[in-house]
């Protein structure tokens, strides 16, 4: 116990490491405990996340000797800027890796399955759209808030930043609502894909083995030209070439584009962390060299720089909810009701879309049950069900569904919660 105080004597970073590897280890844990064959898997770090963040908010923790460090009053405090700070290098660590994993493959798939992700991509931000507006005329609930529930059924961060620019700029009395209706249905938005992508293969006794033999692309031989040809290889694990496609994923998701009038003063849409570095890694991969130089990166990096990027983003996120949730909560004038009303929607807005996703992609797109599930994902932005779905179906390959439908569902989160506080709060 004297090591450990004199460890975090030295300031809030300490604390901060020594949350989040204690979030990893009792979350994996949590995570690990099968029942009726269901696991959490990684979102069982998710939910310890937010039990801790919640535990720290509590004023009683501050007298306790050592874990008062613990300590997080709100948001505003600067360990939570610290757990954002992670959260934010683990989404960029996990998407440009599942971008780099299914860029070989990507633009092919794409190609022959373009009709099938785009209408799916749609149709799922279309129903959940819809059950948002049919939310928000109910008397005393806002748009606002609504849009702030149909972010965090969606877990899109973009969506959730274009809702609090409309509302700012058209009811600005009413923005906290957006923060708390997001605060509300995140964590469910999170943990019912991923039970959800669980759940289906079992419902349905799916033979995985048979499954995966249906959406493994064969390996195409190479010609003698790119056999003969050599490119410069800057290390031997490709972290150069996985670092180069951050950097340029980052500079490109940071392009905005004005959605009104006021220019760049008021709502703009950017790709972000997500879409940036996960589009640009599709392409770098797609290429596999820059002029000389091989752009190609270990499997064995990708895979783990997979893994500990979201271990990251669920210990960041999950700890930010917890702590924004109880902040939300107790700033909130509308009762505990309303919570509930939260709640309740998000859980609908969360579990419609997939529903009628998956029936889409089964009886009119004929998907096989593993690009269908991986479509899914990408269309509920979802990345922690993503890498539960690696795990359930055993292969990579679903990771192409995902990032085919993902694209064109952050283009129509965003929007749809732009026209929904647009038309409804005039």
């Amino acid at each position: 116990m004297d090591l450990i105080s004199k460890l975090i004597a030295l300031g809030q970073t300490p604390v901060v490491l020594l949350s989040v590897f204690v979030i990893c280890f009792v979350g994996y844990a949590l995570g690990s405990i099968k029942v009726k064959g269901l696991s959490l898997g990684t979102a069982g770090v998710f939910l310890f996340a937010l039990l801790f963040g919640y535990l720290c908010t509590l004023p009683g923790l501050k007298e306790i000797p050592v874990l008062g460090k613990f300590y997080m009053a709100d948001t505003a405090d600067g360990k939570i800027a610290s757990f954002k700070f992670i959260s934010n290098i683990g989404l960029v660590l996990f998407v440009t890796s599942v971008g780099s994993i299914a860029g070989p493959s990507f633009f092919r798939n794409l190609k022959k399955n373009a009709k099938t992700y785009v209408p799916m991509g749609a149709l799922i931000i279309a129903m959940g759209a819809a059950v948002t507006v049919l939310f928000a005329m109910i008397p005393g609930i806002s748009p606002a808030f609504a849009t702030g529930i149909l972010s965090g059924a969606l877990t899109s961060t973009p969506a959730f930043s274009a809702a609090q620019g409309a509302v700012e700029a058209m009811a600005p009395d009413q923005l906290g609502l957006v923060s708390l209706g997001q605060a509300i249905a995140y964590p469910f938005g999170v943990i019912g894909v991923v039970l959800f992508v669980q759940i289906m293969p079992r419902i349905l006794k799916a033979d995985m083995a048979h499954e995966r033999t249906l959406i493994t692309a064969p390996a195409k031989g190479q010609s003698a030209a790119q056999k003969a040809k050599k490119y410069i290889v800057l290390d031997d694990f490709g972290f150069a070439a996985f670092g180069l496609a951050i950097v340029l994923g980052i500079l490109l998701g940071s392009v905005k584009i004005p959605m009104s009038g006021d220019g760049f003063d008021g709502p703009c849409f950017s790709l972000g962390l997500t879409g940036g570095p996960l589009l640009m890694s599709l392409i770098l991969a797609h290429f596999g060299h820059l002029g000389p130089i091989s752009l190609k990166v270990d499997t064995h990096s990708l895979k783990s720089f997979r893994e500990f990027g979201l271990m990251l983003f669920l210990v960041g996120a999950g700890t930010e909810g917890g702590v924004s949730l109880v902040k939300q909560i107790a700033a909130s004038e509308y009762g505990a009701m309303l919570v509930v009303y939260g709640f309740a929607a998000g859980v609908v807005i969360t579990m419609i879309p997939m529903v009628i996703g998956y029936l889409f992609a089964k009886k009119i797109c004929r998907l096989p049950l593993l690009y269908n599930l991986g479509s899914i994902t990408g269309g509920m932005t979802s990345t922690p069900a993503l890498g539960t779905l690696i795990s359930v179906a055993g292969t990579d390959d679903v990771a192409a569904a995902y990032a085919s439908t993902y694209p064109i569902a952050l283009v129509l989160v965003v929007l749809a919660t732009q026209l929904i506080n647009s038309f409804m709060l005039m």
